[in-house]
């Protein structure tokens, strides 16, 4: 009787919801709410809300979601008849060495390294030590991003790179520590470096010490580096820090339309390495205007700067790492075939890192509760476990590059090139320099 009762009510219900939206005028419709939606975007849509909400700027701690690199339209080359594949049992070489010219060079077993993602400004303390002890597994580099040296961070890291930033965190003291040190000017999520300010209150002890702050202090990260002011401070900046230091020095900005411009300051100095990071970067502080809307797809930025490099006859003198939106073994081998020497991974690494522990916030909170500096459940983060996750994606994915790269007839990765790619899409095609699907491979 039950049963019989509560269908009819709901047939009733349902009748009366269907009649309404095939009859009534869209004003008064429920099915407006679908249309707009379907124009708009979901996204969109919650994201006036949280404007509403706050009236403030939205920042997105895991980046865009916006993705013009399009790596799936490229395919690489392999080989069977005219060139034969690579013999089981060769040794692939998996090896890259930044800064040959450095007194110290930063000789990494892998082409691989985590990106900069800052202790405080990002990410909690744990996370960066997992990240150090994973990479350091995997015979590769970590990043300080935009902070300062933790002892935490640089006992756990084999090769630590420290970035020289807006901040003003990386002291003298900090620099002598690392085992390169990386000038960052822009950062391919938001573009130029735009200014923040980080308050006080989220500012713990650890972290205060670190950044060297006094209590109650804001960390405040300007729009330039200190001293900086012209193009020809940043190459004055660039060979005192390699005329000071033996270690291989970098500089790292995003890509953008003005590309060749921004190398031609670049190639000027004496720097050893170049970093372009593309707008499908992440970051856990720039706008979600600046994500989405500013600087140039990844896989653009590299090509252009790789092509100018060779037309000024100085590819050879610098290695180029390339950042933003790199998440697979395909993308990276396709990014070096490109011409990147290495790729720089941040938020896939992230992912990797919490594989086996998101259960520990799901389904009450976000993962980047337990990753970020302002993470509530930060102290749930189990290092170990996160890195050797960290590890074996690294080794993974190394294992997945070497089986293409046999198929290549290649026995380092080194040896591939733009010949070794194809794309289905033919202005890609023309844009990157390569061979077009459509047409016979001359």
């Amino acid at each position: 009787m039950l049963e019989y009762i509560f269908n009819k009510i709901l047939n009733s219900m349902t009748d009366e919801m269907i009649h309404k939206i095939m009859t009534e005028p869209y004003d008064n419709n429920l099915l407006e709410g679908l249309t707009v939606t379907q124009r708009l975007g979901i996204r969109s849509i919650i994201e006036a809300g949280i404007r509403a909400q706050s009236g403030q700027s939205i920042t997105r701690p895991l980046g865009s979601p916006i993705n013009h690199s399009h790596w799936d339209l490229l395919y690489l080359n392999s080989t069977q008849l005219f060139q034969l594949p690579t013999m089981e049992g060769v040794p692939i070489d998996t090896s890259v060495t930044i800064g040959p010219r450095a007194k110290k060079p930063l000789h990494l077993s892998i082409p691989i390294m985590i990106t900069g993602m800052s202790y405080g400004g990002s990410l909690s303390l744990n996370t960066k030590v997992a990240l150090a002890k994973g990479a350091t597994m995997a015979g590769t580099s970590t990043n300080t991003g935009e902070s300062a040296v933790s002892d935490e961070e640089r006992s756990a890291a084999a090769l630590l790179i420290g970035q020289l930033n807006r901040g003003h965190f990386m002291m003298p003291d900090d620099l002598k520590q690392l085992d390169a040190i990386e000038v960052q000017l822009g950062q391919g999520a938001y573009g130029n470096a735009t200014p923040s300010t980080k308050k006080a209150s989220e500012i713990d002890e650890h972290l205060r010490k670190t950044w060297r702050l006094e209590e109650g202090q804001d960390a405040v990260f300007s729009s330039r580096l200190k001293g900086v002011n012209s193009p020809q401070d940043v190459i004055q900046l660039l060979n005192q820090l390699k005329q000071d230091y033996d270690v291989p020095i970098g500089i790292k900005i995003a890509a953008n339309h003005h590309i060749e411009k921004e190398l031609a300051v670049i190639i000027q100095s004496d720097v050893d390495y170049i970093v372009i990071d593309g707008a499908e970067g992440g970051t856990a502080v720039a706008s979600s205007l600046l994500q989405d809307h500013v600087g140039l797809p990844t896989i653009y930025g590299l090509s252009r700067t790789i092509r100018y490099l060779e037309e000024q006859g100085v590819r050879d003198k610098y290695q180029v790492i390339i950042a933003g939106g790199m998440k697979d073994p395909g993308v990276f081998l396709k990014a070096i075939a490109l011409g990147a020497d290495a790729v720089y991974i941040g938020t896939i690494a992230l992912m990797a890192l919490a594989q086996s522990q998101v259960e520990k916030t799901l389904p009450f909170s976000p993962p980047p509760q337990l990753l970020l500096h302002t993470g509530k459940m930060i102290d749930k983060l189990d290092i170990e476990e996160g890195a050797k996750h960290l590890a074996n994606f690294l080794n993974s994915s190394i294992e997945d590059m070497k089986l293409a790269v046999i198929g290549l007839g290649k026995t380092a990765f080194s040896q591939l090139s733009r010949n070794d790619l194809v794309s289905v899409n033919k202005d890609l095609a023309n844009a990157l320099n390569i061979g077009y699907a459509g047409e016979p491979n001359p």
